[in-house]
C-alpha cells in the first residue's frame, strides 16, 4: 500500500520510545493510521499537533500491515492551542472523529466539514464564531454513521441563536454520542468534550 495525500491530524500514541501512531483523517479514504518513526522528537512533534494540515505518505507492504508515515507541515494551528477555549474544541472535534470513524472508509463529506470547523476555530474571534458549527459537527457525524437525529424532536440552532439553546444543543448531540457511539470509550473521549462544555459555559 502506498499513499499520498493531505490529512488532518486527528490523534497520537505513543508507541515504542520514540515512535507514535498516528491517526489522519483523509479526502478519500477515511481514517488512516500510520507508525511515525522518531514522532516524539522535537522536530516532527509540532507537525503532529491534532487539527494540523500536513502531506502524509503511508507506505505498507501488504493492506493489513501498518503503514510507515513520513508527514510534511502544510498548515500549522499551533497558535490556537495558547487559547483554552479554541484548543479544548480542537482536541474535542479530533478526539471524537478518530475514535467513531472505521479506518479506510472514505468520508469525504466529513473531510470537508472538520476542515470548515477548523478553520472557522481559527479565524474566529469568539466563541460564538464556531460554535455552532462544530455542534453541527456532531450531528453530521452522527448522521453519516447512521444514528441520525430525529428532526421533530431535536433542533439544532443557527448561528445567531443564544447561548441557552446552543447549550440545550449540544446536551442533545451528547446525548447520542455517548449512547450510540462512545457507550464503550465514554470515559477516554467524553472527557474532552466535558472540558469543551465547562469552557462555553463560562463564556456564555
Amino acid at each position: 500500500m502506498q499513499l499520498r495525500t493531505t490529512a488532518i491530524v486527528c490523534s497520537l500514541r505513543q508507541h515504542g520510545e520514540h515512535g507514535v501512531i498516528a491517526r489522519l483523517l483523509t479526502p478519500e479514504n477515511g481514517l488512516v493510521a500510520g507508525y511515525v518513526r522518531g514522532g516524539r522528537s522535537r522536530r516532527i512533534r509540532p507537525v503532529l499537533l491534532p487539527g494540523n494540515i500536513v502531506q502524509a505518505e503511508f507506505r505498507a507492504r501488504t493492506e493489513d500491515q501498518l503503514a510507515g508515515l513520513t508527514v510534511e507541515l502544510n498548515r500549522s494551528r499551533a497558535g490556537l492551542y495558547d487559547e483554552p477555549l479554541a484548543a479544548a474544541a480542537i482536541e474535542w472535534a479530533c478526539a471524537l472523529t478518530a475514535a467513531i470513524l472505521p479506518e479506510s472508509h472514505g468520508y469525504p463529506r466529513i473531510y470537508g466539514a472538520l476542515d470548515g470547523v477548523l478553520n472557522a476555530i481559527e479565524a474566529a474571534p469568539s466563541a460564538r464564531g464556531w460554535v455552532v458549527a462544530l455542534l453541527r459537527y456532531e450531528a453530521l457525524l452522527l448522521r453519516e454513521l447512521g444514528f441520525g437525529l430525529d428532526p421533530e424532536t431535536v433542533t439544532l440552532p443557527e448561528q445567531e441563536a443564544e447561548w441557552p439553546a446552543i447549550l440545550a444543543g449540544f446536551g442533545e448531540t451528547g446525548h447520542f454520542l455517548g449512547r450510540d457511539l462512545l457507550a464503550d470509550r465514554r470515559n477516554d473521549v467524553m472527557a474532552a468534550r466535558e472540558r469543551l462544555i465547562e469552557r462555553l459555559k463560562r463564556a456564555a
